[in-house]
């Protein structure tokens, strides 16, 4: 009985809270919706980043993740929900998208 109130202590007492906060449950998605993370290609906060450089033809190129930051959400919902220019398709949720927006734009949390 002894361990049975053990076990059901932490459930008794932080029972009512959430296990992580909004914001951090974005953060963590951000790093890692489908195995491979936002910020490798599109910068820690969405600043987009330089991925590759390389020579085509003898002239030297380079393959850059655009800017995430300041795009409207409509462009964000659309470019995760389509394929193009190297973006990989993760098949997230609305909501998981909803939380991946406003990890970019916290100015627009729901208070």
């Amino acid at each position: 009985m002894y361990y049975l109130f053990l076990l059901l202590f932490p459930v008794l007492v932080f029972g009512n809270s959430d296990f992580i906060t909004a914001s951090e449950y974005a953060a963590q998605l951000y790093k890692n919706p489908r195995g491979i993370g936002c910020q490798l290609c599109h910068g820690e906060h969405g600043e987009g980043k330089l991925i590759a450089k390389y020579k085509h033809k003898g002239k030297q190129r380079s393959f850059r993740a655009p800017r995430i930051d300041n795009v409207a959400f409509a462009s964000f919902f659309e470019a995760l929900n389509s394929r193009k220019n190297g973006m990989p398709r993760y098949y997230l949720t609305q909501e998981e998208i909803e939380a991946l927006y406003l990890y970019l734009h916290p100015q627009y949390e729901k208070r």
